[in-house]
């Protein structure tokens, strides 16, 4: 394994137990979240040196019905091959997508003159329809421009849980997020229309997250946001940026801002569950 891949692989281990409980499932770890947000996963146990197999894969999703979570799993191609064959026979649809490393500096794209870039603060008077972009972004069922827009953000801002809500704002106050966003100054575009977040553990970002409401989508957004997030990772001395794209298409957007394919993030979930999809990059 690279060593690239091994300080993606140690991130991957080391961000979600800021926010969860980590189970020991023999080859697995199932990350539990404490509290409101978004549910985490399943992956590889980090060190451990045997593969997983489908009675290991069906352990940790029997586990995962008991907690009431979505049954997924996540694990980079090229560190554990071979999951991706177990998880299938163990009846799960498995999504390979391209995982990008930017190389060298971020290339700002132009942005429409009626839109502004900005890293988001807490005292920021629009957080709750910041966060709620990504809600109405990811319940499209594709990445094309739709009617979705300020009206179905508004919707969602004012059904934001209030545990969800208040996670958010701290993640913004303890620094462990950084949260970017290109918002419309006037028109019927006005305010957030695309927003992303970097994590980071030690001197390793990934930047996730990445929406755009459907009405604002095929401007640009998405890689303004992306670049954004790039230069300030870089700018607070992280040396590895990386991004999982939602599909090859997308994955060309990244490349325009600097980031070029080196492995392959996979994601498991059962046919049902991956059938109603996320849209987090257009």
């Amino acid at each position: 394994m690279s060593a690239l891949l091994t300080a993606i692989e140690r991130f991957y281990d080391a961000v979600p137990r800021w926010r969860a409980d980590a189970e020991d499932h023999g080859p697995l770890t199932l990350f539990v979240r404490r509290g409101d947000g978004w549910p985490y996963y399943a992956r590889p146990a980090l060190g451990h040196a045997g593969a997983a197999s489908v009675e290991d894969v069906a352990a940790v999703r029997t586990r995962q019905r008991q907690l009431s979570i979505p049954e997924a799993f996540e694990w980079v191609l090229e560190t554990t091959p071979g999951l991706d064959a177990t998880a299938e026979a163990a009846g799960l649809h498995v999504r390979r997508c391209p995982l990008l490393v930017l190389c060298g500096e971020p290339r700002q794209t132009p942005l429409p003159e009626d839109v502004s870039l900005s890293i988001i603060t807490a005292q920021d008077p629009d957080l709750a329809e910041v966060q709620a972009v990504a809600h109405v972004a990811f319940g499209a069922l594709d990445t094309a421009v739709g009617s979705a827009g300020p009206a179905e953000r508004e919707a969602a801002a004012a059904a934001l849980p209030a545990g969800q809500a208040a996670a958010w704002h701290a993640s913004l106050i303890e620094g462990t997020l950084v949260h970017a966003a290109a918002r419309g100054r006037e028109g019927a575009l006005a305010g957030p229309l695309c927003t992303g977040c970097y994590q980071h553990v030690q001197d390793v970002a990934e930047i996730v997250g990445v929406g755009t409401l459907p009405a604002a989508r095929g401007r640009g957004l998405a890689a303004a946001v992306t670049a954004l997030l790039a230069r300030h990772a870089l700018d607070a001395g992280i040396r590895t940026v990386f991004l999982s794209a939602q599909n090859d298409r997308v994955a060309r957007v990244y490349e325009r801002v600097g980031f070029r394919r080196v492995a392959t993030a996979c994601i498991a979930e059962p046919p049902v569950q991956a059938e109603r999809g996320n849209v987090l990059e257009t």
